[in-house]
């Protein structure tokens, strides 16, 4: 039972509702184009191609992670994508933790350990964030789907000796 952690999260790049949208959009009017240019002249394969192209590309991007988070013994582990480096963040340095929206914009790209004005960001989809504050004053915003949860398991770690 080595495997089993106090929490597990996976994010994919894919599963974001907005970019599905966009990219569905663009398959519609590749879609519609194809349909239009059907008797002026030879380039109508081409949207057609181009059309299932997306189709393909956004059914991949559904089961491509971009990273991993692990809660267990202590330390936060985000295993990113490839040739990522892993982050560890040892709870024993964290001084506060809270619940929190990643960003009030509607649009957000994914980031992976980025470093932007004292804060250090994980996000892929979703609204909300558990954000750690270490010793250092170094804010960490971990993007998640379950922010309950991981806020819960992180209090949780943090009491056990």
């Amino acid at each position: 039972m080595g495997n089993r952690h106090a929490y597990l999260e996976k994010q994919y790049i894919g599963r974001d509702y907005i970019r599905i949208c966009i990219r569905l959009v663009m398959a519609a009017f590749c879609f519609g184009a194809y349909v239009y240019e059907r008797d002026r002249d030879n380039t109508q394969d081409l949207f057609l191609v181009v059309g299932f192209g997306i189709i393909g590309v956004s059914i991949a991007l559904l089961f491509l992670i971009q990273y991993k988070t692990v809660i267990d013994s202590k330390k936060i582990i985000i295993d990113g994508l490839w040739s990522a480096k892993k982050v560890v963040i040892d709870l024993n340095s964290i001084v506060k933790v809270r619940k929190d929206t990643y960003s009030n914009y509607l649009f957000n790209n994914p980031v992976y350990n980025l470093h932007r004005k004292g804060s250090i960001r994980f996000y892929s989809s979703g609204k909300d964030a558990v954000v750690l504050t270490d010793t250092d004053g170094f804010e960490y915003y971990i993007g998640t789907q379950r922010p309950n949860e991981m806020y819960l398991v992180i209090r949780s770690e943090m009491k056990a000796t």
